[in-house]
C-alpha cells in the first residue's frame, strides 16, 4: 500500500479528534473498574485477589497482545480494526451485566474489552502517526490523554449509573455508549493515494496463482481431448465400424500418453512447490534466530536489562491504586458525605496533568529523561508506603493525586528507551518492554488482593508494592550511574546501536 507525504493536519486533526474519543470510550470504563470492583465483591461474594483479575485482565492483555494486535492493524487497516473492535468492546460489556460468576467475567469483561482495547490503542495510535510527522508528538499527546479524561468521567458516571439502575443497567448503558466507537472508527479514513497502483504480488502469493492456473489447464486439456476424441469416434463410427474401433483404441493410446506427461508435469510443480516451502521455512527460521539474537543484544546493555525489571515492578506495585483505592477508602470507614469525588477520578485528571507536564519537561534539553523517569519510580514508591497511614478522605484524596501525576510518567517512556536502546532499535525494545507492563498490570491487582485476604488489612499489601517500585526504580538509578560507563569502556565496547547513560543525557 502506497501512502501519501503526512499532511500535518487537514484530515488529520479529525482522526486526532476520533482517536481522543475513542480511547474515552474504550478505556473509561476498564480504567475506572475500581467502582465495578466493589460491587463485584458484594454481589459474587469471592476473595479481593480472585475479584482484582477481572480489572486486571482487562488492562493487561491489550498490552500482553500487542504483537497480534499490531499484526492485525498491519494486515486489515485501521478502520476495520477499530470498527470490529468497537463491537467487541460494546459487546463485552453487555455481556458483563448478564455474568452468573466471576470466571464469566474475566472472559467477558477481561479478555474480549481488554482485547478489544489493545487493538483500539494500535488502531488510534498507527492512523494518528500516518497523519503527522513533525506534529506527531503534539497529535499523540492530544490523542493519549483520552483515556485519562475517561477514567475522570467514567469513575463518577458508573458510580451514579449504579445509584440508578444497578450494576446490570451500568453496564448495559456503558456498553452502548461504546458503540459510538464504531461512528469514530468509520472517520478513520486510510491515508493512501488513489491514483496508486496495486502492490506487485509476492513470491509467497503467486505460487498458489501459479498452481491454481496450472491446475485449471490440466483440466481444460483433458475436456478438449475428451471431447475431440468424441467427435472424432462419432464421425468415424457412422462411416465406418472397424475404423472406429481401431481409432477408438488409438486415440486411447494417445490419452494416455498425454497423462502421463501431464502427471510428469504435475510432479515437477509438486517438486518445486515442496523446494518453495522448504526455502520459506529456512526464511522465516533465520529471521526467528535474528529476531532472539537482537534480543539477546539489547539484554546486554545493563540500563536496558534494568529498564525492563523497572517496568515490571512498577506496574505490579504502581497499578494498583487505580483499582483499589476505591475499596481502601471503604476499609477506612470514611463516611459518604466527606466522599466529594471519587478518588479514581482524582487518579484519572491528575494522569491527564502528570502525562502533559512530565512530557513538556522530557523536551528541555537540560532535563535527563532516564533521571527524570527514575524520579517518578522513587517518589511512587514513597506514596505507596504512605497509603497505610491515610485515614482520612483528604489525605487519600492527596496521596491519590500525586501517585495520578506519576503515573503520567508512561508519556516519557518512550523517550527513556529511545535514549536506552537507539532509534533503529525502539520497536523491537518498546515491544518486549510493553509486553512485561502487560504482565505486571495483570499481575498486580490480584497480588494485592491476595495480601489482604491473607491478613485483612492493606497495610502488608501497600508496603510490598511501594518495595516493589522502590526496588525498581533503584536498579535503575544504578544502572544509569556513569560510573558504569567508565567501567564497561574500560572492558569492552558496548553492542551496536545501543546507548551508555552517558550518551542519553546528551542526546
Amino acid at each position: 500500500m502506497v501512502f501519501r507525504k503526512p499532511p500535518d493536519g487537514g484530515w488529520g486533526w479529525v482522526i486526532v479528534i476520533v482517536s481522543f474519543f475513542t480511547q474515552f470510550l474504550c478505556y473509561g470504563s476498564p480504567l475506572a473498574v475500581g467502582v465495578l470492583y466493589l460491587e463485584w465483591l458484594d454481589a459474587f461474594g469471592e476473595g479481593k485477589g480472585k475479584t482484582a483479575w477481572v480489572g486486571s485482565l482487562a488492562n493487561g492483555i491489550g498490552l500482553l497482545a500487542s504483537p497480534v494486535c499490531s499484526i492485525c492493524v498491519s494486515s486489515f487497516g485501521a478502520r476495520p480494526v477499530a470498527i470490529f473492535s468497537g463491537f467487541m468492546v460494546a459487546g463485552g460489556l453487555m455481556m458483563s451485566s448478564f455474568a452468573p460468576n466471576i470466571y464469566f467475567l474475566y472472559v467477558s469483561y477481561g479478555m474480549v474489552v481488554g482485547l478489544g482495547c489493545g487493538l483500539l490503542y494500535t488502531a488510534t495510535v498507527t492512523i494518528t502517526c500516518q497523519y503527522f510527522d513533525k506534529r506527531r508528538g503534539l497529535a499523540l499527546g492530544l490523542i493519549s490523554t483520552g483515556s485519562s479524561v475517561g477514567l475522570f468521567i467514567y469513575a463518577a458516571l458508573q458510580r451514579e449509573l449504579i445509584e440508578l439502575y444497578g450494576l446490570d443497567g451500568c453496564l448495559l448503558i456503558v456498553g452502548a455508549l461504546s458503540l459510538n466507537i464504531l461512528a469514530c472508527g468509520s472517520l478513520m479514513r486510510p491515508l493512501e493515494s488513489p491514483s496508486s497502483p496495486p502492490p506487485e504480488k509476492t513470491s509467497i502469493d503467486v505460487v498458489p496463482d501459479q498452481y491454481f492456473v496450472y491446475h485449471e489447464k490440466e483440466k481444460t486439456v483433458e475436456e478438449n481431448i475428451s471431447i475431440l476424441e468424441k467427435g472424432y469416434i462419432d464421425e468415424k463410427c457412422v462411416n465406418n465400424v472397424p475404423d472406429c474401433k481401431q481409432d477408438s483404441i488409438l486415440n486411447k493410446n494417445v490419452l494416455s500418453s498425454v497423462n502421463v506427461n501431464e502427471k510428469d508435469t504435475y510432479k515437477k510443480k509438486v517438486v518445486e512447490q515442496t523446494n518453495f516451502c522448504k526455502q520459506l521455512a529456512k526464511r522465516k527460521w533465520q529471521l526467528y534466530l535474528t529476531y532472539w539474537k537482537d534480543t539477546m543484544v539489547l539484554f546486554k546493555n545493563k540500563v536496558f536489562s534494568a529498564l525492563f525489571v523497572a517496568i515490571l515492578l512498577f506496574d505490579i506495585g504502581g497499578f494498583p491504586p487505580s483499582l483499589l483505592m476505591e475499596d481502601v477508602a471503604r476499609s477506612a470507614n470514611i463516611s459518604e458525605d466527606d466522599y466529594y469525588m471519587p478518588l479514581i477520578s482524582i487518579i484519572g485528571i491528575m494522569t491527564t496533568v502528570g502525562k502533559l507536564v512530565l512530557g513538556i519537561l522530557a523536551d528541555f534539553k537540560w532535563v535527563n529523561t532516564l533521571y527524570l523517569y527514575v524520579t517518578t519510580l522513587i517518589m511512587t514508591g514513597v506514596a505507596l508506603f504512605a497509603i497505610p497511614f491515610a485515614k482520612s478522605y483528604l489525605t487519600l484524596a492527596m496521596l491519590s493525586g500525586i501517585l495520578g501525576f506519576l503515573t503520567g510518567n508512561w508519556s516519557i517512556f518512550p523517550y527513556v528507551t529511545t535514549k536506552t536502546v537507539g532509534i533503529e532499535k525502539l520497536t523491537h525494545a518498546y515491544g518486549i518492554l510493553m509486553f512485561f507492563a502487560g504482565l505486571g498490570n495483570s499481575l498486580g491487582p490480584p497480588i494485592v488482593g491476595w495480601f489482604y485476604d491473607w491478613t485483612q488489612e492493606y497495610d502488608t499489601a501497600f508496603y510490598f508494592s511501594g518495595f516493589c517500585v522502590l526496588l525498581g526504580g533503584f536498579l535503575l538509578l544504578l544502572a544509569a550511574l556513569p560510573c558504569w560507563n567508565a567501567c564497561t569502556n574500560r572492558s569492552s565496547k558496548l553492542p551496536p546501536n545501543t546507548y551508555s547513560y552517558k550518551v542519553a543525557s546528551n542526546a
